[in-house]
């Protein structure tokens, strides 16, 4: 076969300003590198720190069920980043950079999950697992805008709303999705 390797291989070309392949699952609010996965590494050794006083890879390699090599090439990027670094006794610990995107993702999760349950009427546990599938990749902006939406409907001007929202949730409830 002759030709460039983009025709080679019959992708469709990248989109102008796009940074790979999956540029459009990362987060714009100045960590456009925070991954799904970045993500819980991070709150992986947040919540190890917070719950044993350390974190160790080993330890995040446990807690996120992948192997020791695997962690340790994940925390060498973002140690690279600059987002974790390491005590002299070699525990892991997020940097202040690394401490903010993990405050963030955290309160994107709540936003997120509190939206969905509230406002759209979905299952907890459903709202949950979208929710940590979102977490990073929403901005801030939209993150104040679901909150504020969320605490609207929830509060008492919003009562005639909250009306429409019933009748919205009872109709969505009988949609089959999957023929949507």
């Amino acid at each position: 076969m002759t030709g460039s390797p983009r025709q080679q291989d019959k992708r469709p070309p990248a989109k102008a300003g796009a940074k790979g392949a999956k540029a459009g699952r990362r987060r714009d609010t100045g960590h456009d590198t925070l991954s799904h996965s970045r993500a819980h590494y991070l709150m992986a050794i947040d919540t190890l720190r917070s719950s044993l006083g350390y974190a160790r890879t080993t330890d995040v390699a446990e807690m996120l069920e992948v192997s020791r090599g695997a962690a340790s090439m994940a925390l060498a990027q973002l140690k690279k980043r600059g987002w974790v670094a390491e005590d002299p006794n070699r525990f892991l610990l997020l940097t202040e950079e690394g401490r903010q995107i993990t405050e963030l993702v955290s309160e994107n999760f709540a936003i997120l999950s509190r939206f969905l349950e509230v406002v759209l009427g979905v299952a907890k546990d459903r709202a949950t697992a979208d929710a940590c599938k979102m977490e990073h990749l929403v901005s801030l902006e939209t993150s104040r805008r679901l909150q504020w939406l969320t605490q609207y409907v929830e509060g008492d001007g919003a009562a005639p709303l909250r009306k429409h929202m019933k009748e919205f949730k009872a109709g969505a409830a009988g949609v089959d999705l999957e023929n949507l």
